[in-house]
């Protein structure tokens, strides 16, 4: 069939694509503004952590259930449609691909303030072509891609830790402490950092390139997790032991200056190196992610239906990758960094709200119920605990995709 995706992904490639998207630019971003969110403890920065690991952990058991279950491209689009009907799969998909669109945006504009900053939107733009051109040319050519930049990522993390943690400068006190920005700070600080673990669930929106994605992607998805918490939690000690949570607070280039605290200055363009790498890997899962949901809801003519064809030579869908690729660089040549990421969070939440809603659908035990309960309740409270302005723009955002449904209900009640 013209329309079908080809299966090439085990679940060591399926882990690399999901550790390409956490464990990118999010771990060298999300800490400054998440320890001011917590306040002067460190210890708060590091409570704020498990707090966004475990919404994290419930997330992903949630995803990996459904994708198992219903092994086709489009994620929690597809879990909404099934499990709680036509409505809530495409609100989950439009917060994806609209949230997610601007993701790809904050990672392009990374990329530009790492590698020349004088110049980052043009650069943010060349990269969005460049891997818009790499992930046309098939899921396997972007997988391998995946595999160095995640190798290289983790290699300059590896190196910031061993630096930072057998400095001189290093001071086990600076971990310690809970009083800071209060419960408010706390979760707000937590659902900043859970932008960074936001990629784990990329690996379900690929569920028809997985082979024997029964078995794969629930093996894959709690493994690049766990995988990924431990970078997180071994790079926060390290950058608070020799910071500490006001100097952190206060960085724009946190692992950079931790490496500079740290007595090895000359290992600062390597961080930038890393950073832009890593930026480069969340921008290429993104597209993947962003493509694959784009062409499920064409398919069900949500979006167009000419976003649903798929190359016959390259086996991908060639027109929702050119499609997103274009609409990402024009975000990247007009918007600014901050505003791109707040932009993207609400909707990140609310899809994974409605994820855990449609896993508490199955027919499950009670740890699977009470797992999908604590993921919904905590991306509802996190959401919330959001500073208000990316509260309010995501809120709006997903009342104007709602309205349109419910226009386009209206015009073609047969949809």
């Amino acid at each position: 069939m013209d329309n079908e995706l080809k299966r090439t992904l085990g679940v060591f490639d399926a882990v690399v694509v999901g550790l390409g998207a956490m464990v990118g630019a999010g771990i060298f971003a999300a800490l400054a503004p998440a320890a001011g969110a917590a306040g002067p403890a460190g210890g708060a920065l590091l409570a704020a952590l498990a707090v966004a690991a475990l919404i994290a952990y419930c997330n992903a058991h949630s995803s990996a259930r459904l994708a198992a279950r219903y092994p086709a491209s489009g994620g929690t689009y597809v879990y909404g449609r099934e499990r709680l009907g036509p409505f809530w799969g495409y609100l989950a998909g439009w917060g994806f691909v609209v949230g997610k669109t601007a993701s790809c945006a904050a990672m392009a504009l990374t990329v530009g303030a790492y590698v020349w900053p004088g110049q980052q939107h043009a650069v943010a733009v060349a990269a969005v072509v460049a891997l818009t051109a790499a992930s046309y040319g098939g899921v396997q050519k972007s997988a391998r891609i995946a595999r160095v930049i995640v190798a290289a990522v983790l290699a300059v993390l590896a190196g910031v830790v061993v630096v930072c943690l057998t400095s001189g400068a290093a001071d086990a006190g600076r971990l310690g402490g809970l009083a800071g920005g209060g419960v408010g700070g706390l979760l707000q600080a937590a659902g900043l950092l859970f932008f960074a673990f936001a990629g784990y669930a990329r690996i379900t929106t690929l569920g028809e390139e997985v082979r024997d994605p029964e078995r794969t992607i629930p093996r894959a998805v709690p493994l690049a997790l766990g995988i990924a918490l431990l970078v997180y939690a071994a790079v926060a000690v390290a950058a608070l032991a020799v910071l500490g949570a006001d100097a952190l607070a206060a960085s724009t280039a946190p692992l950079a200056d931790a490496v500079r605290a740290a007595g090895r200055p000359g290992l600062t363009p390597v961080v930038r190196v890393g950073a832009a790498l890593a930026a480069l890997g969340s921008l290429l899962a993104l597209v993947l992610g962003v493509s694959r949901t784009t062409l499920a809801m064409a398919r069900d003519g949500h979006l167009p239906r000419a976003l649903a064809a798929v190359h016959p030579g390259h086996q991908v869908p060639h027109h929702a990758e050119l499609a997103v690729g274009a609409v990402v660089a024009v975000l990247a040549a007009t918007t600014d960094l901050r505003g791109a990421i707040g932009f993207s969070s609400f909707g990140v939440l609310a899809y994974y709200a409605i994820a855990n809603a449609s896993a508490w659908t199955l027919d499950s035990g009670v740890k699977g119920r009470a797992v999908a309960a604590v993921g919904l309740s905590g991306c509802v409270v996190l959401a919330c605990a959001l500073p208000l302005a990316s509260a309010g723009a995501g809120a709006a955002v997903l009342a104007v995709g709602a309205a349109a449904y419910g226009v386009r209900s209206r015009l073609r009640p047969g949809l």
